[in-house]
């Protein structure tokens, strides 16, 4: 008889479980904690309540999803109806000269390429923001492994304690992280390019042109946020930094608990 059964699995049993299906005939779903974060997010209106975390306004969670199918795999016999992706995106526009940035960070440079051509005006914004200095010292506020790292707000400045982790912190600073802007908001450019590990997309709230700084690096493929978030570029270099960013230890609302800081931002 075929088994269905449900597990939280880390990537090891994420793995095995895999391997061991075909031989044991199972059926079943594997949620990651990630997966599990995104149905707490669920429960708010503006999916962004999640784990145990205030909610904030800028967000990468679409209010309306109702899936997790990004981050499930469902197995029956020797078929995998569906898995996440961690290989790098796909290029687009081979050989064209896009703008390119780089992010030093904490875990080390990353470097992007953007892409003008699906979404200028978000382009523009983020290079003039660079050039200004706006990202320098902030930190990325938000990390949901096997989904987003986010930054971009200025408010994460501020907040960590004095050896950089959350002993110490002024929980009233961090309180606000999530919540901070440039002061003004884009009008959405959504488009055909996917979100995939990598690729570089924009925060925003319920409104589809609120967004403003803030941004997410993309570490799967996550086919529930295509054409509702603006797609605007994607790493080039640096995907063992992304990855690093990526698993580092959070806390209740997806806070890392050590800073994962954004140096400076750098057009190139």
């Amino acid at each position: 008889p075929i088994c269905a059964f449900a597990v939280v699995a880390d990537n090891t049993t994420t793995m095995a479980a895999l391997v061991l299906a075909p031989l044991l005939s199972l059926s079943f779903t594997i949620h990651t904690p990630a997966s599990l974060s995104r149905r707490a997010a669920q429960q708010s209106p503006l999916g962004s309540n999640l784990r145990t975390h205030s909610s904030q306004p800028l967000m990468v969670l679409p209010e309306d999803a109702t899936d997790v199918s990004r981050r499930s795999l469902l197995v029956t016999g020797v078929t995998v109806a569906a898995a996440l992706s961690t290989a790098p995106a796909a290029t687009y526009a081979e050989g064209s000269a896009y703008p390119r940035l780089l992010i030093e960070t904490t875990e080390g440079p990353m470097e992007f390429e953007l892409w003008n051509d699906v979404a200028p005006k978000h382009v523009e914004n983020f290079l003039t923001l660079a050039k200004q200095g706006f990202f320098d010292g902030q930190a990325f506020h938000r990390i949901i492994p096997g989904f987003v790292i986010q930054g971009g707000d200025p408010n994460s400045k501020l907040g960590y304690g004095p050896t950089g982790t959350l002993e110490g912190a002024d929980k009233s600073k961090v309180a606000k992280w999530g919540r901070g802007g440039p002061g003004y908001n884009i009008k959405a450019e959504f488009n055909d390019r996917l979100h995939e590990f990598g690729v570089l997309s924009m925060a925003r709230s319920n409104d589809p042109d609120s967004a403003g700084s803030q941004f997410f690096v993309c570490l799967g493929r996550l086919p529930s946020l295509d054409k509702k978030y603006t797609v605007f570029g994607r790493l080039t270099k640096g995907e063992d930094v992304l990855r690093r960013l990526g698993a580092a230890k959070t806390v209740a609302g997806d806070i890392p608990e050590r800073r994962q800081g954004i140096q400076r931002v750098d057009p190139l």
